[in-house]
């Protein structure tokens, strides 16, 4: 006879199992409606598997060698910041390429990545760019994964991986931050004035012509 413990473990591990099934299997539909949580889960260590990529053709060289270029530029070149690039493809067609500029813009969210996106999404005149294909030098950071994510971005290639820049750029280190409980992350985080901000979600969800997307 098994004994209780063991029962109970395997329960939860049973549990566990249709829970990760049920997460592998997300129909392409619930992208958004996963929202921050499944971004949050990825980084905080869950296993969700990726479905296998296809071969990489030589095209997608030809846009990897660009953002590579675009890399040496903004990094070593122009020195407009780190030297990181970027290409977005969709239907065979450039929509966007950027280098990073966080030095000449003053600005910490001007990743070749946010750059690139801004500008693609800027092109088609929409706030996402559904189906297009994202060539980055680098491995994302979170906050270009979010981005990326949010933007409806089908599919990322990089080149260059976290640990190839690590003693330079350490982007590992936000992610281990995200995984922390808000007291231990090393930008404070505290809820303030809920109540009121839940009263906005509440007129916002009234109206019959809300944003979306």
């Amino acid at each position: 006879m098994d004994h209780p413990d063991h029962q109970d473990k395997t329960a939860l591990n049973d549990l566990f199992d249709d829970a990760l099934a049920q997460t592998r299997v997300m129909p392409r539909r619930h992208f958004l409606a996963a929202g921050a949580g499944a971004f949050a889960a990825a980084y905080a260590g869950e296993a969700i598997a990726a479905p296998a990529p296809a071969a990489a053709t030589e095209q997608d060289r030809a846009y990897m060698r660009q953002a590579i270029a675009l890399m040496r530029k903004a990094g070593v070149v122009d020195r407009t910041g780190g030297p990181f690039g970027c290409v977005i493809v969709r239907d065979g067609q450039i929509l966007a390429a950027e280098g990073n500029s966080v030095l000449r813009d003053n600005d910490p969210s001007a990743h070749a990545e946010v750059n690139a996106i801004r500008a693609a999404c800027k092109k088609v005149g929409q706030p996402n760019i559904k189906g297009a294909v994202m060539f980055t030098s680098c491995e994302c950071c979170p906050m270009c994964y979010a981005t990326a994510y949010w933007a409806r971005v089908s599919k990322i290639y990089y080149a260059a991986a976290w640990t190839d820049y690590a003693d330079l750029f350490d982007d590992s280190n936000i992610a281990q931050d995200m995984k922390r409980p808000y007291a231990k992350r090393t930008v404070q985080v505290a809820p303030l004035l809920r109540s009121e901000a839940q009263q906005v979600w509440q007129e916002f969800r009234k109206l019959p012509d809300r944003a979306r997307y």
